[in-house]
């Protein structure tokens, strides 16, 4: 991933809550959004007006027609965050992912303080800046367990939230839609667990 410039801090971030539900609906969804901070703008209306770019981008919707991806937009809420704003929160549950529309996204991961020094406090890490395209938050909507790190608005931005429950809804009402996002997102998860894969051996092979 290419680097970008450092994240701002002139807007204080407002991290998610974590919430100990099983599927949220759409209310819930809107409302934990506006209590992050982040700007609702209704449906993602018309996805397939925004431009060939996201498309070249996105390997999630690279395979979709433009109906296709009209429907899908329908079932994401459209948000917009400012610099500085966390759009999720390492620790925190959540069933619901985000498509990256425009902007940049700084993705960090606390790191445990050493058990060897009781005053330390730990550093946060740097896994990668994402941009337009990208898919966030995935892996937690489907095993509904903690978020691995925090995403962190670098620039001002608009996101398509995509949650649990709206895929089922896709799949009972466009099974060929749902079929197609969810024969992607297994795409996009297995290639993050080989990229995963293949750091550790590296790793393994420097020591």
């Amino acid at each position: 991933m290419a680097a970008t410039s450092p994240l701002s801090a002139d807007t204080p971030s407002a991290p998610l809550v974590a919430h100990e539900v099983t599927s949220v609906g759409a209310s819930q969804l809107e409302q934990l959004l506006q209590q992050a901070g982040l700007e609702l703008l209704g449906n993602c209306h018309k996805m397939s007006g925004r431009g060939p770019a996201l498309l070249t981008h996105s390997a999630l919707l690279e395979d979709f027609t433009p109906q296709e991806l009209d429907t899908l937009g329908e079932a994401m809420l459209l948000v917009r965050a400012q610099p500085g704003q966390v759009l999720i929160n390492e620790g925190d549950r959540g069933d619901w992912m985000l498509l990256l529309l425009s902007g940049t996204v700084d993705v960090t991961k606390a790191t445990p303080p050493d058990d060897d020094d009781p005053a330390a406090t730990g550093n946060v890490s740097r896994l990668g800046v994402v941009t337009e395209g990208a898919v966030l938050g995935e892996m937690s909507m489907f095993d509904r367990d903690l978020r691995y790190a925090t995403c962190t608005a670098i620039d001002a931005l608009e996101a398509a939230v995509l949650s649990r429950a709206a895929i089922g809804q896709l799949i009972r009402q466009h099974p060929g839609v749902g079929a197609k996002l969810m024969v992607k997102i297994t795409q996009l998860l297995a290639q993050r667990l080989r990229n995963t894969s293949n750091r550790m051996v590296k790793m393994l092979h420097k020591k």
